[in-house]
């Protein structure tokens, strides 16, 4: 049996690892290549797009995958529906694999928007040194913003357009909180962007805001493709797998 995963998501490795070895499984990996050095999963793997819903269903035909399963980052939603559409026209199984999102507690001082053009829109009225931590990608979208300051975190250096008053953290999580404290100590910030990508790795940012009294702006997540069968974690997708397909030596079975 072929199962394609698609991502290069802590998720994503996890059920790789969860995988690999399996009597009778091939598992392959994709990851998008946005990273110049990713970590690479178990298995075989393979970077780059597919060419759009087409691309991914002329792949899926010619490599003769059973299942896929979307283990994208939660933003990711361009290839999450071309997954959705190709699945659909090769009548593969498919499967997405969604860690939680992050829900406020008390003491957080969220402010929910929609697009990073409306987080963008926010930020002047609430505060002037802005952590950023939405990745590289984006980054136009503050651009703008000239009389704020940018503290912006991601793996990879980012590219303009950008905000021209930044300073560039170039660290992948997971983060821990005294790091976190830390960090918001010494560089003043009094505000946060974060996409709401959930898990574990990246959340003590929000901690640390909640413990400074910080307002933090918060993106929503996109909408998920309609139809899919959705579960939260790698071991839920392992086993998945071993219902839906009677797979001997899967976790789960």
């Amino acid at each position: 049996m072929h199962v394609l995963i698609l991502g290069g998501t802590t998720e994503a490795r996890r059920l790789a690892e969860l995988l690999h070895g399996a009597p009778g499984l091939r598992l392959t990996s994709s990851l998008a290549g946005r990273v110049a050095s990713p970590r690479l999963p178990p298995g075989e793997t393979r970077v780059g797009g597919f060419g759009g819903a087409e691309g991914l269903a002329a792949w899926l035909r010619a490599h003769a995958v059973d299942a896929v399963i979307d283990a994208t980052h939660p933003f990711a939603g361009t290839i999450s529906f071309n997954a959705a559409r190709a699945a659909s026209v090769t009548h593969v199984p498919l499967l997405a694999l969604r860690r939680p999102g992050w829900v406020p507690v008390m003491g957080d001082r969220w402010h929910e928007v929609g697009s990073l053009e409306e987080a963008a829109a926010a930020l002047p009225a609430l505060g002037r040194r802005v952590f950023l931590t939405t990745g590289r990608m984006g980054l136009s979208a503050f651009a703008g913003l000239d009389d704020l300051w940018f503290l912006v975190r991601s793996v990879d250096a980012p590219e303009p357009p950008h905000p021209s008053r930044m300073e560039v953290l170039l660290d992948r999580g997971p983060f821990t909180l005294d790091g976190e404290r830390e960090l918001l100590r010494r560089t003043r910030v009094d505000v946060v962007v974060t996409k709401d990508s959930g898990g574990a790795a990246t959340a003590p940012k929000l901690a640390a805001a909640r413990e400074a009294g910080l307002p933090v702006v918060v993106v929503r997540r996109p909408p998920a493709p309609e139809g899919v069968t959705v579960v939260a974690d790698p071991e839920g997708a392992a086993g998945w797998l071993a219902e839906r397909f009677g797979q001997q030596g899967l976790p789960g079975r």
